[in-house]
């Protein structure tokens, strides 16, 4: 039976589902994989057997090994090498008047393959550049256009909740999220205080929404009219985490009434 486990290839790649055999691996593992007609490294990111939807049906492709001190020797060399070819990018860029801005530059294990990571407002043609890159590196060359929520998760940071970008640490993917989750979690509908550092709506409202539906299963809206025992009243406030809705009756008085029963 095959063992399935999240690996983030590189530091800034796409996580992917991996078989790690009979290998025993550990969430923040280095390794080595088969990656796109070559050896590339990752990271573990996931510490139990993950629950596969490889909807595809393809093999899942194996990790080679745990990284060893020699295999971590030349990821911290194509750390250093990556620099170089960052920078020889930038240049290359100014050179073709090219409208993009280069965010982050990653050697494969092998070294066979760079893949450059860029922002821009629209469409480049990059084929030229492509093509002196190639020359300058005898190498495989992949130029991919990220969004501002990528670049995010590349450069990390902390969020309003003081932990780190949940995009940086433990999201697999990037799912839609909307203004209506935040008004879900009743917050208040402010940009700066429901924007991460992206300038888009925080990941978290993505994951949180469900478990809030669930709690406020049953509780009255906001500003819904309601019949209590001490008379009819208006909700005023509601917090799910206690199950409590607060209610302003018609004397103008406030009672608490719980839903926990």
């Amino acid at each position: 039976m095959e063992n399935t486990v999240f690996v983030r290839l590189r530091d800034s790649g796409q996580t992917y589902f991996y078989n790690s055999a009979h290998l025993n691996v550990k969430e923040g593992d280095y390794v080595i994989v088969e990656h796109d007609r070559g050896l590339d490294y990752g990271q573990i990111v996931s510490p139990k057997d993950a629950v596969l939807d490889n909807k595809s049906q393809e093999p899942l492709k194996k990790i080679i090994r745990v990284a060893k001190d020699s295999d971590l020797k030349q990821i911290e060399d194509n750390r250093v090498k990556s620099r170089e070819a960052f920078n020889t990018c930038l240049k290359k860029i100014e050179e073709h008047k090219l409208d993009m801005k280069l965010v982050r530059a990653e050697y494969s294990f092998d070294r066979t393959k760079i893949v450059f990571y860029f922002t821009a407002s629209g469409r480049v043609d990059f084929r030229n550049l492509v093509k002196d890159l190639a020359k300058i590196f005898k190498a495989r060359i992949e130029l991919r256009q990220i969004g501002v929520r990528d670049e995010a998760r590349l450069f990390g940071g902390f969020g309003h909740c003081g932990r780190q970008l949940c995009c940086g640490t433990f999201l697999k993917d990037f799912e839609p999220v909307t203004i209506k989750m935040a008004k879900e979690e009743g917050l208040p509908l402010n940009p700066p205080k429901i924007s991460g550092l992206c300038g888009r709506l925080m990941c978290c409202l993505y994951f949180e929404y469900e478990s809030y539906k669930i709690l406020a299963k049953g509780l009255p809206k906001e500003g819904e009219h309601i019949n209590t025992k001490q008379g009819k009243g208006k909700v005023t406030n509601v917090n799910v985490f206690k199950r409590i809705a607060t209610v302003e009756l018609e004397d103008g008085s406030q009672i608490e009434v719980s839903y926990n029963e």
